[in-house]
């Protein structure tokens, strides 16, 4: 922890800055108190903070009161250590301009993440851009005094460390170490050479050595890594090179020069003994969580001027239904009031508003997602596939609360398609109406396209957002009108296949068969819709299937 606070304060913009993660409380002040012996100004942030604060803007009260234009300088406006509270709950528009802030070296962050579960963390965006990471969660409180390092001994090591500068041995020992330990970002060798650098300034160095590399794999390396079995990992070493002939000659140790950097190994070693393996795991799942949530399926995205989520008021008109936003329209007449004063001739007015400057507010609305399935249930393993789609409608169903989805389930058999389950949510309801389901018969795979269509329409009228799967194992036979005719049946399936595509219908085709079939991948290309092939899916196979390509 000392050395983390020290190395930050040497190299600031090198390091970019630091995760700190900790509850709030008297462990996590007597850290952030050393905080102070950065080189900038520190500047508190929220996960809420608005881009007027982050860049400057146009202050409405002072120009109001003046009458002339006043404008004010954002936190960005200036280097400074800004210092992010609440980081976990950061969202990925504020992710991305502290990134971008970081990324120019005039600024550094430091993340305050006060998650308590493992789905609570930092965002990637971030995560990947601050070299160093703290972990005070079995800390407890004691009297000792903040960590504050020594101003003398700070100032000569940023001298120090102008003229501090890695050998390409100690970089390529650094990147091989990463890729060793399954980082596939390419900042982190980079983030890693800075605290090298730092932590050999720090030690009144003039050249990095392995201890400088030991540190910087540790500080750096060791929350990134990926938790990887110890015995996957030996069994990825290459195995070592037969023994040389004796040929009765010494070695020539001019031929086979001794390294000059630290060995590889020995970084991964140090990176993964500064962590305990549990925290890894800990980590790997909450950036596995938090991409989930940020891929997590939702509807079509609404614009209107009632409710959802607020968005940039645009300028508009005084008209029914419109809801004026008053604080943007008094910002767009702000400017302009002392020109508009002197052409109308009346210094005395408090306030002139023009229809130009109304702004009418906006709201985006996300619709639920009704997921329609077509299931197969022709032929002799109809019962199986049916006892598949049972398994993964329940385990869709099963999320379907956290990811606002709903289910719609159709079976195609004999000479028609039946919808069995109109778009709901109720797991008691799914299971009721798939018991008993019989099969067998041909396969009317052009009448399923045509249902499963008019649900998704009759979705979308509803306001839902549809998508449908169609899970088969071979061609239709059976006509629309219910004739056992194969040639005419591929017919209607080619035509209803591109109504589907002009509705702008999202749609995913799944072969079941034991071998895929060059026609379903057809049909699905007609549909532009992906063409997945699982032979002898089962339920979780099924829905993960159906997650990663609905989600991707």
């Amino acid at each position: 922890m000392e050395t983390a606070l020290a190395l930050l304060a040497i190299d600031p913009a090198g390091l970019r800055g630091l995760w700190l993660r900790a509850r709030s409380g008297p462990v996590r002040d007597a850290v952030t108190a050393a905080l102070s012996a950065l080189p900038l100004p520190l500047r508190r942030l929220h996960p809420t903070v608005a881009d007027e604060a982050l860049y400057g803007g146009l202050d409405l009260a002072a120009t109001l009161a003046t009458g002339q234009q006043q404008v004010t300088a954002g936190l960005l406006a200036t280097p400074a250590a800004l210092v992010l509270t609440m980081a976990e709950r950061c969202p990925p528009g504020l992710a991305a301009r502290l990134a971008a802030a970081v990324d120019t070296g005039h600024h550094t962050l430091v993340a305050l993440d006060e998650g308590a579960d493992d789905d609570e963390t930092l965002p990637p965006a971030l995560s990947d851009r601050l070299a160093l990471f703290l972990d005070l969660g079995a800390e407890v409180w004691s009297d000792l005094p903040a960590p504050a390092p020594d101003a003398a001994r700070l100032a000569g090591a940023r001298a120090r460390l102008a003229r501090l500068a890695l050998a390409p041995a100690q970089l390529d020992a650094l990147t091989r170490a990463a890729a060793e330990l399954g980082i596939t970002s390419l900042r982190a060798p980079m983030l890693a050479a800075a605290a090298a650098r730092a932590h050999a300034a720090w030690c009144g160095r003039d050249a990095a050595t392995d201890a400088d590399l030991t540190a910087a794999a540790e500080l750096v390396y060791a929350h990134r890594a990926l938790p990887v079995a110890e015995s996957q990992s030996q069994q990825d070493q290459p195995e070592p090179p037969p023994p040389a002939p004796d040929t009765g000659e010494e070695p020539d140790s001019a031929a086979d020069p001794q390294p000059d950097s630290l060995p590889t190994e020995m970084l991964v070693e140090a990176a993964l003994a500064a962590l305990p393996p549990d925290l890894l795991a800990q980590l790997a799942a909450g950036r596995a969580n938090r991409s989930a949530k940020s891929a997590a399926g939702s509807g079509a995205a609404h614009s209107g001027n009632r409710r959802g989520r607020p968005l940039p008021s645009r300028p508009g008109r005084i008209a029914q239904g419109a809801r004026i936003d008053l604080v943007a329209t008094l910002r767009a007449a702000a400017p302009w009031q002392p020109l508009r004063r002197r052409s109308a001739d009346r210094p005395d007015a408090a306030l002139l508003v023009r229809a130009a400057d109304i702004r009418v507010k906006r709201f985006r609305e996300t619709s639920d997602r009704v997921l329609i399935f077509a299931v197969d249930a022709s032929g002799s393993a109809a019962f199986a596939r049916l006892a598949e789609a049972k398994g993964a409608v329940e385990l869709l169903l099963a999320a379907a609360y956290a990811r606002r989805d709903h289910v719609a389930l159709l079976a195609f058999r004999g000479a028609a398609a039946e919808l069995i389950l109109p778009p709901t949510r109720s797991l008691v309801q799914t299971k009721r109406r798939l018991a008993g389901l019989p099969g067998g018969g041909g396969t009317p795979l052009a009448h399923a396209l045509q249902m499963a269509l008019a649900t998704a329409t009759q979705a979308r009228a509803r306001g839902l957002t549809p998508t449908i799967a169609i899970l088969t194992d071979g061609r239709g036979n059976i006509a629309l009108d219910g004739a056992p005719d194969r040639a005419r049946a591929e017919e209607d399936a080619t035509r209803l296949a591109r109504l589907i595509r002009a509705s702008g219908t999202p749609a995913l085709v799944i072969d079941v068969a034991n071998r895929p079939q060059p026609a379903l991948r057809g049909l699905a290309a007609l549909m532009d819709a992906p063409y997945i092939a699982l032979p002898r899916a089962d339920a979780h196979r099924l829905s993960a299937a159906l997650g990663a390509a609905l989600d991707g």
